[in-house]
């Protein structure tokens, strides 16, 4: 009997999203894609906005939704694009989420050091081209731009994506709040393709100029909050400090998942081996691992017998999070070992595991990057403009990288700081 592969997602951000496609189907029920629904798009996010709990899952099916009327807009206008083309574009974005590790990017060097979401993106994409036969090979070719249509990679990853116009609305969405609320319809209704380049309308260069304010407002806003970030330093510094007392001998409870991670069974260069058991056995293991794993370790960990694995748990558990300075400046090594004495000075703690209650660090903006490849304003006679030129408005400050140093601290000495 032929098995009924036409499925309709009910979005709760872009409505009913058809699943019509035999091989989009089989991808997505894919158990290497169906983890993404145990991770969650915004990590810690949700200790600040408490409904920011969507999933890598709901954004992946959003930009591949985005990716298929981007198409159909560009086809109408009379881009010549293939079947199998279109498939692979949306075959690339659908899948290009799938190296994300637990909380996304709030883990993204905690959990294999060495490597990138990205690259596991892509040997994930590499094991299932095996799997089925060669069928994801030109969705790769345009994941790593290596299709003669550069367009088409532009619509997966460029400054102006469908994965970005996804997650600014989709996370403004759930962490309701208006700064990333964009016209993504109207973007995608003014796309165009001129030499090969990705172009917009002229029409439609207010939407985009929204866009690029929203991408800033919402990094301060949401993706760089203060509370968000001090949150995602005391998980970092949690998992290493069960990392270390693994290293160290000490038995930490954890799933089997997590326990190869955590015992550095798994590195960065087994998934780069030129072997490919060698890369099946980490990517395996790597997809067996998600948030559920960490956050019931976390627990487990509250009444661990080590003052800081204990304290550092309860922390993240029930959101006693770390107070956090926030400076224009580099912190002076005054401020900072002043800070570190008072850590040092708290009941139990002792002198050398002070590093685990503090962090150092900085965080920085810039909506628009100069230096890559240019949002490109399309005119009636023709002309291509840079946004940046093309704006009545000066978009300079959004070129521009904004960056602010901060450290994260026991609240309890906050006073007198």
């Amino acid at each position: 009997m032929r098995q009924n592969k036409h499925k309709i997602v009910n979005d709760p951000v872009w409505g009913f999203i058809d699943l019509n496609s035999g091989l989009l189907f089989d991808l997505i029920e894919h158990p290497y894609f169906q983890r993404l629904r145990r991770i969650r798009q915004l990590g810690l996010t949700y200790l600040v906005y408490p409904g920011a709990n969507h999933t890598r899952f709901e954004h992946s099916i959003g930009s591949m939704y985005l990716v298929r009327t981007a198409l159909q807009v560009l086809r109408e206008k009379g881009v010549e694009i293939t079947d199998e083309e279109a498939e692979g574009v949306t075959i690339s974005v659908l899948l290009h989420d799938l190296g994300h590790g637990p909380f996304s990017h709030a883990l993204e060097e905690s959990i294999v050091k060495g490597i990138s979401h990205e690259e596991i993106s892509l040997l994930f994409m590499k094991e299932l081209n095996e799997e089925f036969d060669g069928r994801l090979e030109l969705a790769i070719q345009i994941f790593l731009d290596q299709y003669p249509k550069h367009f088409l990679h532009l619509l997966v990853s460029s400054q102006l994506d469908m994965d970005r116009l996804d997650f600014l609305k989709r996370d403004s969405f759930y962490c309701g709040v208006s700064e990333g609320v964009v016209s993504s319809d109207r973007i995608i209704k003014m796309l165009d393709v001129r030499h090969d380049q990705l172009v917009v309308e002229a029409k439609g260069i207010y939407s985009v100029e929204k866009f690029l304010v929203a991408r800033r407002m919402m990094y301060w806003q949401v993706y760089l909050h203060k509370t968000v970030v001090s949150a995602e330093r005391t998980l970092v510094n949690l998992l290493q400090r069960a990392s270390d007392l693994v290293v160290a001998g000490r038995g930490v409870s954890s799933s089997a998942a997590f326990a190869c991670f955590l015992k550095g069974e798994v590195t960065a260069a087994d998934f780069k081996s030129p072997e490919r058991a060698t890369r099946r056995r980490a990517l395996d293991s790597f997809s067996w691992l998600d948030d559920s794993d960490i956050l019931s370790s976390i627990k487990d960990w509250i009444t661990y017998p080590d003052l800081v694995l204990s304290e550092l748990a309860a922390r993240i558990v029930n959101r006693k999070l770390m107070k956090i300075k926030i400076s224009p400046h580099p912190f002076g090594e005054s401020q900072l070992g002043e800070i570190k004495a008072k850590v040092g000075a708290i009941q139990g703690i002792a002198k050398g595991d002070a590093d685990y209650f503090i962090s150092i660090g900085e965080m920085t903006n810039k909506a628009y990057q100069p230096d890559e490849e240019a949002i490109l304003i399309l005119y009636k006679n023709g002309k291509l403009k840079d946004i940046r030129d093309a704006s009545d408005i000066n978009l300079e400050g959004l070129t521009k990288t904004v960056r602010k140093h901060f450290v994260c601290y026991p609240a309890k000495i906050s006073q007198g700081n």
